[in-house]
């Protein structure tokens, strides 16, 4: 089984679109608003499968995406994290932090073969 999708976003539109792209793609994915909700979570195993991605938005309001991944990393340093930030600078932000790192608009294929590479690193250089 694929594990799960843990999808941030405080943008309920584009998390809910996202959630569809990669539903109908096959994946099972959980959408959180809050990146701070979702590290306490992560922390204490609240999510209902096993979460093997991450994708978090850049441009949130209590923490951003860096913080976020900042704190992910004490618990969880080797969970894939994929970054979509409107922000082409940001990415710098990310330095050291171990995320692929993608420019909006992300299109649904790109989407979808970034979600792939990193959940199936193995099977995409085959």
């Amino acid at each position: 089984m694929t594990p799960a999708v843990l999808l941030i976003d405080d943008n309920a539109v584009q998390a809910a679109t996202r959630q569809t792209i990669l539903r109908r793609a096959g994946y099972f994915v959980i959408a959180v608003l809050n990146p701070r909700r979702a590290l306490d979570q992560l922390k204490n195993s609240e999510f209902p499968a096993e979460v093997g991605l991450i994708i978090t938005d850049h441009m949130m309001p209590e923490m951003s995406g860096s913080e976020f991944v900042e704190e992910l990393r004490i618990t969880h340093p080797d969970l894939p994290v994929l970054v979509i930030s409107g922000l082409d600078e940001a990415e710098a932000d990310y330095v050291g932090l171990d995320v692929v790192f993608r420019v909006k608009p992300l299109l649904p294929d790109n989407l979808l073969a970034s979600v792939h590479n990193l959940l199936l690193p193995d099977q995409s250089r085959a």
